[in-house]
């Protein structure tokens, strides 16, 4: 039943993504790393002259002989790196992942956040911290700079808004989940068109469906058809309810090849499809898995 769904998905999400399959990559030189493949493993880096944190993970055959994808995955508010590892199972790709730990920002408790969001720590650039990141990684490991993605849930998948934005020149795609788009005064003018697919539950009693204008929260159809606009996608396609609890939405014949997917969970929580374990309050559905679905998206685009 899943390979079934996940073909249909794949389908419905690659046919202008196609387009856009790169080419092979030129191995970097002096790519070495102490750490084992297929372990994950928490490092240090000096960035706006704070220490900051993010687990690595490195697939199982990662080897010198050839360059990796590299998706960067942001957790939500209060959450971690290594948590959103166990939940989201992108560490199953075949790809480098990094899940970099946010800054504890305003609000009760002392919880992690990310840039953009009303609660996030002031005085913070997490985009000049996502620069560094991305830098100390293509420098120091087997990465294929122009396949690197971003992703991320809740707080973490707003962020993702915020870099297809202002770093559109480092990540090819980008795959919000359960996002909190949070109304943040950034101008959004990316250097280039940039692929979106979108995941959000309908019934996210956390980050509502509809929006929450009292929060600054767009409905989350908005601020795709947005990501559609900016992009200069010419074909809205029709709705495809490809099982009772998903409905793929799609723009095509975008800019440069890029396209837009929003994959609405009817009665979805505020949780990452497919998780085992817990992922935010709400539903969660099993008819898909997030990390599977996005990888078939992001990984035919390239710088």
């Amino acid at each position: 039943m899943r390979s079934r769904i996940l073909a249909c998905l794949a389908a419905a999400v690659s046919a202008a993504a196609l387009l856009t399959s790169p080419a092979a990559a030129t191995p970097h030189h002096g790519c070495a790393t102490s750490q084992e493949p297929g372990t994950s493993a928490l490092h240090t880096i000096e960035s706006g002259g704070l220490h900051r944190t993010y687990q690595l993970h490195l697939p199982e055959d990662y080897t010198r002989k050839r360059d990796w994808p590299l998706i960067v995955a942001y957790h939500g508010r209060g959450n971690t790196g290594a948590g959103t590892e166990t939940f989201s199972k992108l560490s199953e790709l075949p790809a480098i992942v990094a899940y970099p730990n946010g800054v504890i920002g305003t609000g009760d408790g002392d919880r992690q956040a990310w840039q953009g969001a009303p609660y996030s720590a002031p005085g913070v650039d997490d985009v000049a911290f996502t620069g560094d990141l991305l830098d100390e990684l293509e420098a120091t490991l087997c990465v294929d700079d122009r396949r690197v993605y971003a992703t991320g849930k809740s707080n973490g998948a707003g962020f993702t808004g915020i870099l297809g934005c202002v770093l559109a020149d480092r990540f090819a795609a980008i795959a919000p989940i359960a996002g909190a788009f949070y109304s943040n005064g950034i101008d959004c003018h990316p250097s280039r068109p940039v692929p979106v697919i979108d995941f959000h539950g309908t019934a996210d009693a956390t980050i509502p469906y509809t929006g929450d204008t009292d929060r600054g929260l767009p409905a989350v159809t908005d601020w795709v058809t947005a990501w559609a606009d900016r992009d200069r996608c010419r074909v809205r396609v029709p709705d495809r309810t490809i099982e009772p609890d998903i409905t793929v939405a799609r723009w095509t014949g975008c800019a440069r090849g890029a396209e837009v997917v929003h994959v609405a969970v009817t009665g979805g929580g505020h949780t990452w499809p497919g998780a085992d374990s817990y992922s935010g309050g709400g539903y969660a559905t099993q008819t898909i898995e997030a990390h599977e679905v996005l990888w078939q998206f992001v990984r035919r685009y390239s710088l």
